[in-house]
Parts: structure tokens; C-alpha cells; sequence
């Protein structure tokens, strides 16, 4: 693959022709579109309009405004990653799933709301739009990371899938420098890695445009790679996500595939819906070996909430979306489909060689998660976050539902009595992922809080709101008061202090 094909396929034609930090279509521009409402109208672009458009500055904020009580075991930092386009001079050409990385956080200490930060991740395109120097050489593939935050041994990193290194943070969100886990990773990483606690590894599944297979990768608890194990694949297929049980790795070959005549005539996000391409399961024992592959009907596999193991069967459940499902959108500057993300459940018996899939929750939802110590084991609780305002820009392709059909809301879900509770929020209160952080001596699964950022349209800014989890539907223990928006975005964490 040429350099020329590899940039567009990480950076998209949108950022590769990204000038000035304001350019064409600037900070003038976002102000105005992150007041209007999306109405879904003939030459819109939902995805940089609403609860979507980037926001311009950024901002420092001590001692937050609170309303309610911010818990006092809660001490460290909730950081959220998501795209922030900067600088765009062609909005029309740009996709949404490749805006530079926009990190958000809120540091809790002592019942208090210390700080707020958001800061754009330096990558060397970032820092020349920004008029910075960039420090150190230059990796391969760099990109401003912007869909996951994690920590992993004292430090904080962005994560992006297939091609760029993470990105390591300091404590105040400043970009450090790229980061090769002791510079034992090479070629591409994922943006959803799991941590098994228990075992103290660190898993990822990478994909890779130019790449034949895809790769397992296992960090040991040194901190460094100890084990890359090789699946072959046809069609170089996006693998967004994966499940990690204690005995397996499973992989998601979905019909999503790399169209290298698109990446050439510069298509933003050279990835298409391919019939041709069965979607399978395949099941790896986790010290590698023969990968088993299951044959299924095809969905679009979006995000895991968890994974396990249950007797001769291997159970994973997930939020997916109706086939087929565009990547690279359909005129509307982001992911298009022909429906809304459920909550389903497959169950892998191998021992009868099939699969049985299962729907748990048809409530449009996505970014499920769960108390992170449970990776890879049983769970009863997993929890999840609906937007209206998110998919109506998903379901453009078919028009603007009505408004009826969707809702603001974060989910809890009972796997053991199989409910679900729902607290809701106001029309225009887009309510982003929520992260479970347990209560310091916590013995029950569910016993602590659910964080997550939550727009406050009175305000025109976003809320930190913190839930306790045994009282899921009951009022916020505390929203803390941002001094600016945090748009819709992806993923991110508890980090917590030592």
C-alpha cells in the first residue's frame, strides 16, 4: 500500500487538506451550529451540528459548581475521548469518526469538583494546526487518537484502532508522546482493549488495511507485548471490537471491508458493506492455536459489553445494528444505518458447533459497560447510554424518525432477573457512555456510582452527572457543573488515584 493510500485511510481526504486552525468553516461557524438544532433537512450535516459540533477552546476550570454532593471516596480523575475536529476547510468532505482526538476530564477529590479540563491530543497534524511544536520524532500512522482513554500502570493513554500507536497523557491531559509499550508494539493497535485483571494482562484484537489477518495481542504484566498470535482473514475486514472469556479470545469478522479503489480515489473512509463477505465468529483459545470459525446471520457488531465462559459454551453480549451498515455514511458526514443499536447476546455452543443469537434489550442503546474488575467473567449488571440526538444522525439514510421514538437516557441492565431500569433525562440532555466506579470496600458487583457526561440544555453546557448504582433511577448524588460542552463522543474511564 502507498503512503499516499495509508493517510487516507487513517486520516480521511477532510483532514489531509486541514489548513489553519480555524480555516474556512472555524470556530464561527461551530458557535452557530452548536445552537442550531439538527433538523435532518436536505444538505445537513448532523454530525458537526447540535450535540455533535466540536467545540473551538480549551478550558481550564478550578473549584466546579455542584449541585448535590460529589461522593467523598471518589478520588481521581473521569476522563471521556471523542473526535473534535480542528480546523476544517471542506466540512462536507469530513466524517465524524475522524475528527483529531478531544480528551475531557473532571478531577474528584474530598467531595470536591477540583478541576475540568479538554484538551485536543497533540499528534504532529494537531500541533501545526495549533501552531506548536511537536516534540520527537514522528511515528508511523500518527493520528490524534480519539475514541478510547484508558489507564494501564500509572499512565493514561488514547487509543485509536488500525494503524497509530497510543498516545500517552499526563495528569493534567497534556500529550507526552507516543507509546510502544516499552517499545515492544509494532504495526497496528485497537482502540478496545480488555484488561483482566485477575491474570493482569492487558488484550487487544488489531486490524489492519494492508494485513492479510488480523492480531491478538497480549501485554503482559510487565507492561510489555508477550505474545502476538496471527488469524488469518480474508477481505482486510474492520474488526472495531472483540470478547475476551478466561479461556478464549473471540473474534468478529464482520461483512465491513477495505476498498482499496476507494482509498486510492481518496474516499474519506475507504470501507464499504460487503455481501460478498460472510460474517463469522471465531473462537481462539487465549494462548493461541486454531482459531474455530461459526457462520451467522450478518449484523453490524458495534461494541461488547462483556464476554465469559458458561460450561461447554461461550457467551457474548453486545450492542449491533441492523445489516447492512455504512461506515462511511451516506452523505451525512458520518456512520449511516437502517436502525437503531439493541442489546443482543450470543451464546457459542462448541461442543454442537452453533450459535444462538438472542435479543436482550431492543431500547436503542449503545456503549454498554460494565464493572471493569468482571472483564472476561460472568457479570449480572451491565449498564449503557441512549441519545436521540445520535440516532437521528445515524438514521438518515431513511429520514428523521419521529422525535416520540427516542429518548435521553442511561441503562441498567439485571442479566440475573432479566430488567432493565432506566433514568431519564430531558429532551436535548444528549447523555454520552456510563462509566461503573466502585465504592471504596464495595462488596457487592453493583455497590458504587455510574458516571457519565450529560448535556444541560438550560445551560448550554454539559453536566458531570454521578448515579448511585443500587439507586439507578433515584436523583443524580451530584452533577458537576461544566463551564463548557462536552460533545458526543466515544469512550472513557475512571482513573483512579493511587
Amino acid at each position: 500500500m502507498s503512503s499516499h493510500t495509508r493517510r487516507r485511510v487513517l486520516q480521511g481526504a477532510a483532514l489531509a487538506a486541514a489548513g489553519s486552525v480555524v480555516g474556512g468553516f472555524g470556530a464561527g461557524h461551530y458557535a452557530a451550529a452548536a445552537a442550531r438544532p439538527t433538523t435532518g433537512g436536505k444538505g445537513s450535516l448532523p454530525f458537526l451540528e447540535g450535540a455533535f459540533a466540536p467545540v473551538t477552546e480549551e478550558l481550564t476550570e478550578f473549584d466546579l459548581s455542584v449541585t448535590g454532593r460529589v461522593p467523598r471516596d471518589l478520588d481521581g480523575r473521569y476522563l471521556r475521548n471523542g473526535p473534535n475536529a480542528l480546523g476544517l476547510e471542506d466540512p462536507r468532505a469530513h466524517h465524524w469518526m475522524l475528527g483529531d482526538g478531544m480528551v475531557h476530564g473532571v478531577r474528584l477529590r474530598d467531595g470536591r469538583a477540583e478541576w475540568y479540563r479538554n484538551r485536543w491530543v497533540r499528534s504532529s497534524r494537531v500541533a501545526k494546526k495549533l501552531g506548536e511544536p511537536y516534540q520527537g520524532e514522528v511515528p508511523p500512522d500518527d493520528f490524534a487518537c480519539n475514541t478510547h482513554v484508558i489507564p494501564y500502570k500509572g499512565r493514561v493513554l488514547a487509543l485509536q484502532e488500525s494503524g497509530p500507536l497510543p498516545y500517552e497523557l499526563d495528569a493534567e491531559l497534556n500529550t507526552m508522546r507516543p507509546y510502544d509499550f516499552r517499545s515492544t508494539l509494532t504495526g497496528a493497535f485497537t482502540a478496545h482493549t480488555k484488561y483482566d485483571a485477575a491474570a493482569d494482562e492487558l488484550h487487544a484484537v488489531a486490524y489492519y488495511p494492508a494485513w492479510d489477518h488480523v492480531r491478538h495481542i497480549m501485554i503482559d504484566r510487565t507492561g510489555r507485548v508477550a505474545a502476538t498470535h496471527r488469524i488469518p482473514v480474508a477481505d482486510a475486514p474492520m474488526m472495531h471490537d472483540f470478547g475476551l472469556t478466561e479461556k478464549y479470545v473471540v473474534i468478529v469478522d464482520v461483512p465491513i471491508t477495505f476498498d482499496a479503489d476507494a482509498a486510492e480515489s481518496g474516499a474519506v473512509v475507504p470501507y464499504i458493506w460487503n455481501d460478498r463477505h460472510p460474517m463469522r465468529i471465531g473462537v481462539m483459545p487465549r494462548a493461541g492455536g486454531t482459531t474455530r470459525w461459526f457462520e451467522i446471520d450478518p449484523v453490524y457488531y458495534s461494541h461488547t459489553l462483556n464476554a465469559y465462559d458458561h460450561g461447554d459454551t461461550v457467551v457474548l453480549e453486545y450492542t449491533s445494528l441492523p445489516a447492512p451498515f455504512y461506515a462511511a455514511g451516506r452523505g451525512n458526514g458520518g456512520p449511516s444505518s437502517t436502525g437503531t443499536p439493541t442489546l443482543d447476546r450470543w451464546v457459542i455452543d462448541l461442543r454442537a458447533g452453533r450459535v444462538t443469537s438472542t435479543r436482550v434489550d431492543d431500547l436503542p442503546q449503545e456503549f454498554p459497560r460494565i464493572n471493569e474488575s468482571l472483564v472476561s467473567r460472568r457479570h449480572r449488571y451491565g449498564y449503557a447510554a441512549s441519545a436521540a440526538e445520535m440516532w437521528r444522525a445515524y438514521e438518515m439514510v431513511d429520514g428523521v424518525p419521529p422525535d416520540q421514538k427516542f429518548t435521553n437516557c442511561l441503562v441498567k441492565h439485571d442479566m440475573l432477573r432479566g430488567n432493565r431500569q432506566v433514568h431519564r433525562f430531558p429532551r436535548g440532555a444528549a447523555a454520552s457512555e456510563p462509566v461503573f466506579v466502585p465504592r471504596r470496600g464495595a462488596r457487592d458487583e453493583d455497590d458504587g456510582y455510574v458516571l457519565s457526561y450529560v448535556h444541560n440544555p438550560d445551560r448550554g453546557a454539559s453536566d458531570l452527572v454521578i448515579l448511585s448504582a443500587q439507586d439507578f433511577t433515584g436523583r443524580p448524588l451530584a452533577r458537576v457543573h461544566l463551564p463548557g460542552r462536552v460533545p458526543l463522543g466515544f469512550h472513557g474511564s475512571w482513573v483512579a488515584d493511587a
